[in-house]
């Protein structure tokens, strides 16, 4: 289909080219994003369906885990199907209105990630800290408080982003990813490409900078609590209900830095194509391997999936 014409003010569709240069390869390179989905929908969906019926994890740092489970399916909900029908039926038109929604719950979405692990930081601090206050200090509105403000600050400074592209267009209507990127789609426009780009370095330091910052203090002090702890055991322990948490942090920090410091710095020196599925892969692998780490590195979620499965093959029975 062809683009539209490039003297058009606002467009009425974009159209998605996927990975350019790679175009032949696309039903191939879907196959390990659909498998990848798929588990993350059925991890994470299964994780929040197992701690609202489970009441062994009715407790605080769960409801974190519940809330990040909860956020990541959606994350990748909102551009894998669409990339699937690009890749699998060349269905590469997307509305106007439908790219800008997708734009802003992407970057909300993964705001709301950072937010979740700096949350689930600083509820391991006050867990190993103060553990004598800690049902006290993180009652459940104290959780449902905290994950709204985090919420709300992620809406409040992405959704700008919409503003400052839903302006005039004069490069034509063609995005050079699978799905509707802020630079990718801010590059169509008649303004300042670098006001979006100053604007969305700030709110990657507001946002990802400051959760880092909370992350780092409060592994500080963890830190500094479990070293003073006579026990060998009790380090251990101390240090064991800390790995998942870790690990998701890793898994979700890594491909994020990487993907927005190649955008900002190092886009001439790495392929576009590899820019592009790194940025895929930045959605999908935190989705993806968080509910696996938390099955494997907890305890209590083990115990919670032989109970539900021991549960439902009894009544099978």
């Amino acid at each position: 289909m062809p683009a539209a014409n490039s003297s058009s003010l606002m467009p009425g569709f974009f159209i998605l080219n996927g990975i350019p240069g790679l175009d032949a390869a696309h039903v191939w390179i879907s196959l390990p994003f659909c498998f990848m989905y798929i588990i993350a929908v059925v991890g994470n969906c299964g994780l929040v369906y197992l701690i609202v019926h489970e009441e062994t994890l009715h407790r605080p740092m769960y409801y974190f885990l519940a809330l990040l489970s909860f956020t990541d399916a959606t994350l990748c909900t909102t551009t894998v199907p669409k990339m699937l029908c690009l890749f699998w039926f060349n269905l590469k038109e997307i509305g106007f209105n439908a790219c800008l929604a997708q734009m802003f719950f992407v970057h909300t979405l993964t705001g709301m990630e950072s937010g979740v692990l700096m949350l689930m930081a600083l509820d391991r601090y006050v867990a190993i800290c103060y553990p004598l206050r800690y049902a006290t200090i993180l009652t459940s509105p104290v959780i449902a408080k905290a994950g709204l403000a985090t919420f709300l600050r992620n809406v409040v400074l992405i959704f700008p982003f919409t503003l400052l592209t839903k302006v005039p267009y004069c490069h034509g209507n063609l995005i050079p990813h699978t799905y509707c990127d802020h630079i990718s789609v801010a590059r169509l426009t008649c303004g300042y490409v670098k006001v979006n780009a100053i604007y969305g370095l700030t709110i990657a330091l507001l946002i990802g900078g400051f959760d880092m910052c909370c992350i780092s203090v409060s592994y500080t002090m963890i830190l500094r609590a479990v070293v003073s702890l006579s026990s060998a055991d009790a380090r251990h322990k101390a240090f064991s209900t800390c790995t998942s948490h870790i690990c998701a942090i890793v898994i979700t920090y890594v491909p994020a830095f990487f993907t927005f410091f190649t955008h900002c710095f190092g886009e001439h020196n790495i392929p576009h194509q590899l820019h592009i599925i790194v940025a895929n892969l930045y959605l999908l692998i935190p989705p993806t391997m968080n509910p696996m780490v938390y099955g494997v590195k907890t305890k209590q979620i083990r115990e919670g999936v032989v109970k539900f499965l021991l549960g439902d093959m009894t009544g099978i029975s």
